[in-house]
């Protein structure tokens, strides 16, 4: 085989590997079990949205797949390196391929804007200061901001601008994996969808694969390649899959599963009792956990 040959096959076999691998993923905090069974494969270049209604383990599962929460079974694979695995010194150098949006931003209120975007170059490498300079008034171009907010401090901005801001940080070391937790939460319909366009655009620089939590339909129309949507497990019977739809946001559309119908109308139905019947449930179970203690 030539080289030339060589190059193409382990391009071909590089291409179809997964980039990140959850396998059989439980999470659980004491009692409370959040995430049971979760499988998914990531392709290094696509778009994952994980949908579900609140307290059904979204967030929790984004976090497993940065090494932030520890799985209670399963794995979770970063390149076939497996997180569970490594180190507190491995994972901090893993993450800086990382970048993770928080739902709040998460500026630090102390900082300007500017030093906020430049904390993680600071962190993590040995780039001049002048060159870091540059880069973040690049970052905050990219995302759409004026230079002058470079000088304030994250009170002084909109909510808008404060995630604008802190997905400028979460690109400052040109991450391979960017995750976004609840990126529109928040903001109104307009700076909503600005929110959805640089996700669009951040999907365009080279090598970049996204995940994205959010309980926004608009949002995984529009920049989802593939979605997965979560059901809470204390609304499974014993057994049932946590992962109840896995497609396209056109195959999400034409879901006749009434569980994802309900979801996507934002129908209430009959939620409002079954929200009562849980409430019930929770404190009965707190009772007897009191008596068990007690």
């Amino acid at each position: 085989m030539t080289a030339t040959a060589i190059e193409s096959a382990a391009a071909v076999e590089g291409a179809a590997s997964p980039l990140l691998q959850v396998d059989s993923l439980g999470v659980r905090f004491g009692r409370h079990e959040v995430l049971r069974d979760i499988s998914l494969e990531l392709t290094a270049g696509d778009t994952l949205v994980v949908l579900g209604e609140s307290g059904c383990g979204k967030t929790v599962l984004l976090k497993s797949m940065i090494g932030l929460v520890r799985p209670s079974a399963g794995d979770v694979r970063f390149e076939g390196r497996s997180l569970p695995r490594m180190s507190d010194r491995q994972l901090a150098h893993l993450r800086t391929r990382y970048g993770f949006v928080f739902q709040g931003a998460a500026l630090f209120d102390s900082l300007t804007i500017a030093e906020n975007i430049a904390f993680p170059l600071r962190e993590h490498t040995r780039i001049p200061a002048a060159e870091i300079r540059r880069i973040t008034e690049s970052l905050v171009d990219e995302v759409g901001l004026p230079r002058t907010v470079l000088a304030k401090k994250p009170v002084e901005i909109s909510g808008g601008m404060r995630k604008r801001a802190g997905l400028a940080r979460a690109l400052a070391l040109d991450p391979n994996l960017v995750l976004y937790d609840e990126p529109t939460t928040g903001l109104d319909p307009i700076m909503s969808d600005v929110i959805n366009e640089l996700i669009l655009r951040v999907r365009q620089r080279p090598n970049v694969t996204s995940v994205v939590v959010t309980h926004d339909m608009h949002t995984a129309r529009k920049v989802a390649d593939r979605v997965i949507m979560l059901y809470p497990l204390f609304r499974l019977r014993p057994g049932d899959p946590q992962v109840v739809f896995d497609g396209t946001p056109a195959e999400l559309d034409r879901s006749t599963d009434p569980r994802i119908r309900q979801f996507v109308e934002g129908r209430a139905g009959g939620r409002l009792m079954e929200l009562r019947e849980e409430q019930a449930l929770a404190e009965a179970r707190g009772a007897a956990g009191e008596e068990e203690t007690a």
